[in-house]
C-alpha cells in the first residue's frame, strides 16, 4: 500500500476516494519506565523508554489505519498525517489518519507519469486514454461552416449493426486495469512494526 503525506502520488491518478480511515491508541508509560525516565532527564538526552513507547505507538496506529483502507479496497492512502494528544497527565493519545483512495500508475504520454508509473503501467497492462480533443470553449474556437450548407439527395444512409444507446447496446470496452497493489491483497497480512520507519 502507498502511503504519502502529500494530497496526490506522483506518477498515478486517482481513480476513486474511499474516504477517511484512521488509527488510534492510549497509551501511557508503566511505572518502571516513568522512574528511569525521570533520573534520564535529569541528566539531559534522550530518554530511550519513550522514544521506544512512541515508536511502538506509532507503528500500532500505522497498522490501524492501513487495516481500514484495506477493508474498504484502497490501494493508497494520501494526507496521512499523525496527531497526538494529552489525556490527564499519565496518558498520551496518538492517531494517524489520511484518505483512502484506489490509485492507478500513469501510463506513458498521460501527463504527470513518471519513469517509475510508466514502468508500473506496462508490468500492469495499461494503456493511456485515447487523447481527446478540447471542446468548443476550452481553449479552441468552434468551428464556423464555410458556404451553403450541402442538401442532402434521397433517403439518408441507415447504418447498420446495432448503435449506441440503442436496444441496450453499449461499446465492450475493457475496464481500465489496475496495477498490482503493492500491499492490500485479501487476507494478506498488515507490515510488521518498524517497517514503517
Amino acid at each position: 500500500m502507498i502511503i504519502v503525506t502529500t494530497n496526490e502520488v506522483a506518477g498515478y491518478g486517482i481513480e476513486a476516494v474511499l474516504g477517511e480511515v484512521m488509527g488510534m491508541t492510549v497509551r501511557a508509560a508503566n511505572i518502571g519506565a516513568n522512574f528511569v525516565a525521570g533520573f534520564r532527564a535529569i541528566g539531559g538526552g534522550e530518554v530511550t523508554e519513550y522514544t521506544k513507547l512512541v515508536y511502538e505507538s506509532r507503528n500500532e496506529v500505522m497498522n490501524r489505519m492501513w487495516a481500514d483502507a484495506q477493508q474498504r479496497g484502497a490501494n493508497a492512502i494520501i494526507g496521512m498525517r499523525f496527531d497526538t494528544g494529552d489525556i490527564g497527565q499519565n496518558f498520551t493519545e496518538i492517531c494517524a489518519y489520511g484518505t483512502a483512495v484506489v490509485v492507478r500508475p500513469l501510463a506513458d504520454g498521460e501527463a504527470g507519469a513518471t519513469t517509475q508509473s510508466i514502468q508500473q503501467a506496462v508490468q500492469s497492462g495499461h494503456r493511456p486514454a485515447a487523447p481527446q480533443q478540447a471542446r468548443p470553449g476550452q481553449g479552441q474556437p468552434a468551428p464556423q461552416p464555410s458556404g451553403p450548407a450541402p442538401q442532402p439527395s434521397g433517403p439518408a444512409p441507415q447504418p447498420s449493426g446495432p448503435q449506441p444507446g440503442v436496444h441496450g447496446y453499449s461499446p465492450q470496452v475493457p475496464p481500465p486495469q489496475v496495477g498490482p497493489p503493492q500491499v492490500g491483497q485479501p487476507g494478506q497480512q498488515p507490515p510488521k512494526p518498524g517497517d514503517w520507519r
